[in-house]
């Protein structure tokens, strides 16, 4: 079932098994014997699988056929999710973003880039909150 789905999954998005792999930062073969059945993924692994398809574990290990997870109650925790699963999905995290002794080494132009990108943000956030909600309309 876990390998049925994970090659579904892997070839909807048009990714090799090398390409999966070095995604969640495990081996080709690794992503080789969880389609074919012959190897298991941890729990971190299973959890990286899931939350790069943006998928519940229990849909990977065919405990449910519905590969959305259910939506959030709280939209804002909805939001974060996505946005985690954007800087996963982009690989970010793998880029060093977060880690502040290789922003030292950042000229001032990639520095302007980068507050220009996150007044861009802000603003949309902030054009975001004035708007009236759709879901508040009548």
């Amino acid at each position: 079932m876990l390998g049925d789905r994970l090659r579904k999954l892997r070839q909807e998005k048009k990714l090799t098994q090398e390409e999966l792999g070095k995604k969640i930062n495990v081996t080709k073969v690794s992503i080789s014997g969880y389609e074919n059945g012959n190897r298991t993924p941890d729990t971190e692994t299973l959890q990286k699988l899931a939350d790069f398809f943006n998928v519940t574990t229990d849909y990977l290990l065919g405990r449910t056929d519905d590969p959305n997870p259910p939506e959030s109650d709280n939209e804002e925790l909805g939001t974060l999710a996505r946005i985690n699963q954007l800087i996963k999905e982009y690989g970010i995290e793998q880029m060093g973003f977060f880690d502040i002794e290789k922003w030292k080494h950042l000229t001032e132009d990639e520095i302007r880039e980068i507050i220009q990108h996150f007044e861009w943000v802000a603003y949309k956030a902030a054009q975001k909150n004035k708007s009236p909600r759709k879901d508040t309309e009548e």
